[in-house]
């Protein structure tokens, strides 16, 4: 561990933070010179500590040992690079519109990946409906085996329905063209269908 690039990032932090070393020291219940070490370089925060750091500088673990944040590119507003992440854990949905690390849990997520297995059991059927589109899928919906989660993404907008299992796979869309649908299957995965397939252009 660099603990002066350590030192530097607190420091940084702290400062955007608008917080004084006192202030932080008291919020660690440590004295406000052992801040001014690690912000001197002198030293790095016992391993007690860096969760409390983590919290109240606003910034993981991983990156604060590193002594550095990485920055992305900014977000050019497209939602058709959007990525979605499911927690094994808890099963929490998140997604991100660009390169990102996400956790949940105290674990890493990769980026789920469209499959192509099983994407054509479960296919959705989607018929119009007056000015809307009726989707339907499928599928059990079991505590054991059920979708997560099924959207239409497009460059300008993203719909989400988020489902639960004992639910009817079932629900409403704007009438709507181009895009993908996705499908998430706690079985089977994510799957990824081009809308206008799933519409044969109706």
């Amino acid at each position: 561990m660099d603990c002066a690039k350590v030192g530097r990032l607190i420091l940084q932090l702290r400062t955007e933070k608008g917080l004084t070393q006192r202030q932080l020291a008291d919020e660690l219940h440590i004295s406000n010179k052992t801040v001014s070490k690690w912000e001197c370089g002198m030293g790095c925060p016992d391993v007690s500590l860096w969760d409390a750091l983590s919290r109240i500088l606003g910034a993981d673990i991983p990156h604060l040992l590193q002594g550095e944040l990485k920055r992305n590119r900014p977000d050019p507003g497209k939602l058709g690079r959007i990525q979605f992440y499911v927690c094994p854990v808890c099963g929490n949905l998140l997604t991100s519109t660009g390169a990102a690390a996400v956790a949940c849990c105290g674990r890493q997520l990769p980026p789920l990946e469209p499959a192509a297995e099983g994407a054509e059991l479960h296919r959705p059927t989607v018929e119009p409906v007056e000015d809307e589109y009726y989707v339907t899928i499928r599928h059990e919906m079991r505590r054991e085996h059920y979708l997560l989660f099924a959207a239409f993404v497009k460059d300008d907008r993203l719909l989400l329905h988020r489902l639960y299992p004992e639910q009817e796979p079932a629900f409403r869309v704007p009438y709507l063209r181009g895009g993908s649908f996705y499908l998430y299957c706690t079985r089977h995965g994510l799957m990824r269908y081009p809308f206008d397939a799933l519409t044969g252009g109706k």
